[in-house]
């Protein structure tokens, strides 16, 4: 925001900066950046989180009994969607439901009024990118190797007809090339989106009480209204995108396993 001009720019809230600059490999900057440190932020939380709850007690306690109803649910999702060839996928998808959900959480926490900007590296198609290259890395490895070149019959579903072979497989092909990006861009699109949302009616407070007591009233009241009410949103949409990706590549693991 700018002191000056009273202008608030919702984009500056996902600039990635330096905090190390690191070193070079093959003339090119390895930096440490916020976007990193709110990654380790993340990692760290997360194991915290599951040391907590992996105490083995006979009669669990609060923390036992939230990770165990997280594993709980990786696990029955995986096998509604992929059977019992999914319970070798569970610490896998479990870990990327787990990281994707602390990191947007983590990234909605109000820690601007202690002075510290909370990151969320979500919000980056870069970030959201790689993780679906990792699982959609994943179904193209476990397709080929269980499968060999039978694989490419997922792009000719069962009773196509003879006439359509030459189109159906070209646009199943497509569409299968698609998923990475859809998965990556879906996650992207959501956390970026509530979070302009977010800033806009920041501004929108902040500037209408400078403004003066009739548009604080007037403007501030109702936009800090809504703040909560899209912050509350927020969270839920936070939950609702990590299970999304987790659900997403339990089904495209299944299509591996099983060639629907």
């Amino acid at each position: 925001m700018s002191a000056e001009s009273g202008k608030i720019d919702p984009m500056h809230q996902f600039q990635v900066q330096t905090i190390w600059d690191g070193f070079q490999i093959g003339g090119h900057q390895i930096a440490f950046t916020n976007s990193a440190a709110w990654m380790c932020v993340t990692v760290v939380v997360l194991w915290i989180f599951m040391l907590g709850g992996m105490k083995r007690q006979v009669v669990p306690g609060r923390w036992q009994m939230m990770v165990e109803t997280f594993t709980g649910f990786i696990d029955s999702l995986l096998m509604q969607n992929v059977g019992k060839a999914g319970r070798k996928y569970v610490p896998y998808v479990f870990s990327l439901f787990m990281f994707i959900l602390f990191a947007n959480l983590l990234g909605l926490l109000p820690l601007g009024v202690f002075g510290l900007h909370p990151f969320t590296f979500t919000s980056h198609f870069t970030v959201t990118g790689v993780l679906a290259i990792m699982s959609f890395s994943i179904v193209l490895i476990v397709g080929f190797w269980k499968h060999g070149f039978h694989f490419f019959s997922l792009f000719v579903p069962h009773g196509t007809p003879v006439w359509l072979l030459p189109v159906i497989p070209l646009i199943e092909f497509v569409s299968f090339m698609v998923r990475p990006f859809s998965l990556g861009l879906r996650l992207f699109v959501a956390m970026i989106a509530g979070h302009i949302l977010l800033k806009v009616l920041a501004g929108f407070v902040i500037n209408s009480a400078n403004a003066g007591l009739l548009p604080g009233l007037g403007v501030g009241i109702p936009s800090f209204v809504l703040m909560v009410g899209v912050s509350a949103l927020e969270i839920l949409v936070a939950g609702i995108q990590a299970y999304v990706f987790a659900l997403l590549t339990s089904l495209y693991i299944n299509d591996a396993e099983h060639l629907h």
